[in-house]
């Protein structure tokens, strides 16, 4: 670990305060074929929120200090930062606060489970973009793929099983489990492991389960209405076993690493209601989070690569 003075978590990002969802949403649909009226109306989920904002910052950073401390227990204490790719702290500005503390090379952990461009190579180009914009910025190595880590099905599988609680027992062992991930364009994925890196996740968590019910199922579409996207989207998955004659569901968000505005809102608001209305109750798994199994996850990946 000597030649490795930090710890990078590098996340989306989010507005912290209701004055900056605006200027956020339009930063991140910049160069995008994003409708206007879409973005009007994922700014109202913000606004719906309970506090006017997004919890990811503050989800992320705890993560961040749950590795830090984690690291330290373990014997091999290094500070851990969080660049954020649309807002605050943008990424440039963590590198150059990394910069002035004399850290000169740092361990990168993408905070996406599944690789595909938007949600892998974009994170590795900003980081490369930021570290060309700050004079001694330290060198970044990133960590591996992760989604099939033992520590990180474990965490899921804690989670999902917390959800399972409310399903009444006779049930538990029939009740459909589908796990959500954020939809992208089908030409990104056809290009990436995307898909193919959802899919052996959900399949490690459902076996570690035991459950061999199980579906896969997209959610938050953003994109341009006219180009196909991945499918079939968590509302219509739930809308077929409601039909089918299912009466609970679980709902794992296994790609979504903190309950921020697309677990908070586009599930627990929109997915529920539409579940609700079809008599379907549906029971949503909190997301990871800094779970104690992905926190030692983090933690391994940042010694695996330190070696």
């Amino acid at each position: 670990m000597s030649a490795f003075d930090a710890v990078l978590l590098v996340a989306f990002g989010g507005p912290t305060a209701s004055h900056e969802i605006r200027p956020f949403l339009e930063r991140v649909a910049q160069g995008r074929l994003i409708p206007p009226e879409r973005l009007l109306e994922v700014a109202r989920h913000y606004e719906r929120m309970p506090s006017g904002r997004s919890p990811l910052n503050e989800l992320t950073f705890a993560q961040a200090r749950a590795l830090e401390a984690e690291l330290a227990a373990g014997g091999a204490a290094l500070p851990v930062f969080v660049g954020m790719r649309n807002w605050h702290p943008f990424l440039h500005d963590t590198l150059a606060a990394m910069a002035d503390k004399g850290l000169t090379r740092a361990v990168g952990v993408i905070l996406s489970a599944f690789r595909t461009e938007a949600s892998w190579e974009r994170y590795q180009q900003d980081v490369a973009d930021a570290r060309a914009r700050v004079a001694g910025a330290p060198a970044v190595a990133f960590a591996g793929a992760w989604l099939a880590h033992p520590q990180f099905v474990d965490a899921v599988a804690d989670r999902a099983r917390a959800a399972f609680a409310g399903v009444p027992v006779a049930e538990r062992g029939r009740t459909p489990l589908v796990f959500t991930a954020h939809s992208v364009p089908v030409a990104m994925a056809g290009a990436s492991p995307y898909v193919a890196d959802f899919t052996t996740a959900s399949r490690a968590v459902a076996e570690r389960l035991g459950h061999t019910r199980w579906s896969l199922a997209y959610q938050s579409r953003s994109g341009s209405p006219g180009e196909p996207w991945l499918g079939p989207d968590v509302g219509e998955e739930l809308a077929r076993l409601a039909d089918a004659g299912e009466r609970h569901a679980v709902v794992t968000p296994i790609g979504f690493l903190c309950d921020h505005v697309e677990v908070l809102y586009d599930l627990d608001v929109e997915a529920r209601e539409l579940a609700a209305a079809r008599g379907l109750t549906m029971h949503r798994a909190a997301a990871v989070n800094a779970h104690p199994a992905f926190i030692a996850m983090l933690a391994d990946l940042v010694r695996s690569t330190a070696r």
